[in-house]
């Protein structure tokens, strides 16, 4: 098993995606970038502690790759939005790409520049070496689980998806 590290806004909104994806053991909500130990939530979304909200996800080589993680986590964020997600604003929810090895940033580095090349957009994503991941408190894991109306009004009020129209 590998370990994969994204800050994509808020973790509850990009966990599901990738905990649907075959090869994928594990998605665990948390903090990294920062240099404070074990920060918490409300430190965090305060921006008192330089980490954002972001997710390890434990995954098997051999069935997925990081290739195809990066995609997915390219796929789920808004990658041209420097300042946050959505209308989660602030550090803490702006998005990197955490490497545990040189090829994870030689591809994180490829993949944003051929996006950027291709939309004709700066792709603001933070490209950082992984320093720590300390796992958020356990009422933020597995949220979607956990609390599906609210997590469903969530995804809808944070812009990240559009509630169907009625039909005609």
């Amino acid at each position: 098993m590998k370990d994969a590290y994204f800050a994509g806004g808020c973790f509850w909104c990009i966990t599901p995606v990738f905990r649907e994806q075959n090869g994928v053991a594990e998605v665990i909500s948390g903090y990294s970038g920062g240099d404070e130990p074990n920060p918490s939530y409300e430190d965090v979304k305060h921006g008192k502690t330089g980490h954002r909200e972001s997710i390890c996800i434990r995954y098997d080589e051999t069935i997925v790759s990081y290739g195809s993680l990066l995609n997915i986590f390219l796929w789920s964020i808004d990658p041209f939005d420097g300042e946050g997600q959505f209308i989660d604003r602030g550090k803490s929810y702006t998005p990197a790409v955490y490497y545990t090895e040189p090829s994870e940033k030689v591809l994180a580095e490829q993949r944003i520049r051929v996006l950027s090349s291709e939309t004709q957009k700066p792709v603001p994503i933070a490209v950082e070496p992984f320093k720590s991941f300390w796992p958020a408190e356990e009422s933020h894991q597995n949220y979607d689980l956990k609390n599906p109306l609210a997590f469903a009004r969530e995804m809808v009020l944070s812009g990240r998806r559009r509630e169907k129209s009625p039909s005609a």
